[in-house]
């Protein structure tokens, strides 16, 4: 029995012990491409698809729209090994699904696994107005109606891992993806800050439940002065199923111009500014950094935010993977501990990256939400290898 197929076998007793206790073998997606037959379609459509290796009971899997006449098939199974020959079956019951839902409240989009809530993608507009009074007389200028970003996102024992509106940084607003230095033409706004810039939700949104993921796949316009659109974003973020307490989040953006002469860049082109990442209050707080050096064959990346949340009795942390498919990969990381506050930068130092108006502009990012410390080099390697697919 090859190790892969030991391992899948293992599952229930992954999920039962979760990495808490150690394990090196964790779980994380697995997609394949895969022209779908009328009858694999339709145990799609039912939530009735699933996967199996060998002999092995079969796992869910979930696909996604067709693309070329392929679909997307997506699983969820313990990582390391020869995956072996595999093919899709009919499941006998339908797995509880994992959902994206507009709240009708709010119209904020929430993904939940069941009751259980996984994160917020906030994708209206948000009025600051009632945490005015607790935000200093100067800061005000930066608490400015914002859209476009997830928070909260919670944690393996339902504390909320992220923060907006912090009185120090009005403009911070959980995990968000701005620059702090957008130039239109001779003129320069700031994203990042809300000024000038600003995101706001537009037409098309899809979202998608399913055994394996949620996703909410929206469309936002960065209007100038918020009246000119210049920048049309696409924003993916799709949730995994947790298992044994950790959870993958897989955010894709994609930025295509509207107009001639835009441009982003970090502060002062150096500093901060691509996926910014504000954490809530945390306690024992450890930020790590990793990037191989430049012999490295692969060379991995990736950064970890680890503690005690929100006043929570358990440890938890928030990996961030590098994709080594973007643009000026390996970014710089950045922290401000003081804020709970770090990212991976885009663009490189000392550059400003043109946004094209005929091709889009692809960042890519994997975040792992784990229960306890700050993980070690092995789980995080393995982990690494499979969000770039290696």
């Amino acid at each position: 029995m090859n190790r892969w197929l030991a391992a899948a076998l293992a599952l229930p007793a992954l999920v039962a012990c979760g990495v808490a206790r150690g394990e090196r073998a964790v779980v994380v997606p697995h997609t394949r491409s895969v022209r779908l037959s009328g009858k694999q379609a339709e145990w799609a459509r039912q939530g009735l698809l699933g996967v199996q290796f060998g002999r092995a009971a079969a796992i869910p899997a979930q696909a996604g729209p067709a693309s070329g006449g392929l679909h997307e098939v997506a699983w969820l199974a313990p990582t390391g090994g020869d995956e072996g020959k595999w093919r899709l079956v009919q499941l006998q019951s339908s797995p509880a699904a994992v959902s994206a839902a507009v709240d009708p409240a709010t119209g904020q989009v929430e993904l939940r696994q069941g009751a259980t809530p996984i994160l917020r993608y906030n994708r209206k507009t948000v009025d600051p107005t009632p945490s005015l009074p607790g935000i200093s007389e100067p800061n005000r200028i930066y608490a400015r109606p914002r859209s476009d970003y997830i928070d909260p996102l919670y944690g393996p024992s339902g504390e909320a891992m992220t923060r907006d509106l912090p009185v120090d940084h009005p403009h911070h607003r959980g995990i968000y993806w701005a620059w702090p230095e957008t130039q239109f033409g001779a003129e320069m706004g700031d994203l990042h800050a809300l000024q000038r810039v600003w995101a706001r939700p537009a037409e098309p949104m899809a979202l998608a439940s399913g055994p394996v993921y949620a996703e909410v796949r929206a469309d936002s316009l960065w209007m100038w002065e918020d009246k000119e659109p210049i920048v049309r974003e696409t924003a993916a973020i799709r949730a995994y199923r947790g298992v044994g307490g950790a959870r993958t989040l897989d955010l894709t953006f994609t930025l295509l111009a509207l107009k001639e002469g835009v441009s982003i860049a970090r502060r002062g082109t150096a500093h901060y500014g691509g996926l910014n990442l504000r954490m809530n209050e945390v306690a024992d707080q450890r930020i790590t950094f990793h990037t191989d050096g430049q012999g490295a064959h692969p060379r991995m990346a990736w950064g970890d935010l680890s503690g005690r949340f929100a006043g929570s009795a358990s440890a938890a942390g928030l990996t961030v993977f590098q994709i080594e498919a973007n643009p000026c990969y390996p970014g710089d990381w950045v922290q401000y501990p003081e804020l709970n506050w770090f990212q991976p930068t885009f663009p490189s130092a000392n550059m400003r990256w043109p946004l094209s108006t005929e091709k889009p502009l692809t960042l890519r990012f994997r975040l792992w939400v784990h229960p306890g410390a700050t993980p070690d080099e092995e789980t995080l390697r393995a982990l690494w290898a499979a969000a770039n697919g290696r």
